[in-house]
């Protein structure tokens, strides 16, 4: 797909999703989730049936009981989710109008999530909260022929669209899930993360890692070979559009939920090639009374006297790296 046809689709879905939006109930906040679910349910289903087209063919035939019907484990061998029928968009997108399309939807995500273990929890389940002839349009919306004929490359390039267009829109407060991607290449395209553990954290989106899978590939090499990606997350909701965004870009990796003040959720002190983040700037409300900042291996340099959290910040960063980081 071209740049302006990519951009031309963006701006369609994006008008699209928005009218709707205007004419829901929901707050943005309320809103960005389940559109977000519904672009990786579409992305999930195209990999689906490319790897099904794909694998087929290949299976062992057996005299009289004929194709071994296709399984699970030969979608895992492709880095590919099985998805049942209940759970693939072509079923949605034509149940009969008189169907509970929100339950459904609802239904469809736990069944995601009972395929893939690192997607437990994550996926949005609130669509009974649309109104029916709402959900069925959205699903219409995200139908199109040329959504259905998109790869996996389109649909990291739409889900970042979507991120930033749901920021614009106030759907988050001071940058919290999503950082302008011209800053985050900047970033990347100057420290050049290229192999071993790259974490950030105060990962928001993860827009950290995407952005140095694109890196690692346009020197034609693969993401998932050469680093393991941590990330770290504050607000369950955030921890889980990272992983919804790791997921549609193909990438592997570890986020978890806490907050980095207090926590070390990932336990990575002197383990790290590559620290990279765009944390929340001039927090000064960190209870450094508590003994688990008094005590914080992250800061080699003890506790720092101002009171403002840039500077344990600088010293998380440099605590976590490794000798060569």
């Amino acid at each position: 797909m071209k740049g302006e046809d990519l951009r031309e689709l963006e701006a369609d879905l994006w008008e699209a999703a928005d009218q709707l939006r205007a004419n829901s109930k929901l707050t943005a906040t309320e809103y960005t989730m389940p559109i977000l679910g519904l672009i990786f349910l579409r992305h999930a289903t195209n990999r689906f049936e490319q790897i099904k087209k794909e694998v087929e063919p290949t299976l062992p035939v057996h005299h009289t009981r004929g194709r071994r019907p296709i399984n699970r484990d030969d979608f895992w061998s492709k880095g590919a989710i099985f998805l049942p029928e209940q759970a693939q968009f072509g079923y949605l997108v034509n149940l009969p109008e008189s169907e509970d399309f929100g339950a459904k939807i609802d239904n469809a995500m736990r069944l995601v999530e009972d395929e893939n273990e690192t997607l437990k929890g994550v996926l949005p389940k609130t669509y009974t909260s649309f109104e029916k002839l709402l959900l069925l349009e959205l699903l219409r919306i995200f139908n199109k022929e040329a959504l259905r004929k998109a790869t996996g490359d389109i649909f990291g390039k739409i889900y970042e669209y979507f991120l930033n267009a749901f920021a614009i829109k106030g759907a988050q407060e001071g940058g919290e899930f999503f950082t302008p991607i011209s800053l985050v290449s900047t970033i990347v395209n100057f420290i050049e993360p290229d192999h071993g553990i790259v974490l950030d954290p105060a990962c928001g989106s993860f827009g950290m890692a995407v952005q140095t899978g694109h890196f690692i590939e346009s020197m034609h090499k693969d993401p998932n070979k050469q680093v393991m990606f941590y990330g770290q997350e504050k607000t369950s909701t955030n921890a889980n559009i990272a992983k919804m965004n790791m997921a549609v870009h193909g990438l592997e990796g570890n986020v978890l939920e806490g907050n980095t003040f207090y926590e070390d959720k990932h336990e990575l002190v002197g383990k790290c090639d590559f620290v990279m983040a765009n944390p929340p700037f001039n927090v000064d409300k960190v209870d450094k009374e508590r003994d688990v900042v008094k005590n914080d291996p992250r800061l080699p340099f003890g506790l720092p006297r101002n009171d403002n959290g840039n500077y344990l910040w600088i010293q998380y960063f440099y605590g976590y790296l490794n000798e060569t980081g």
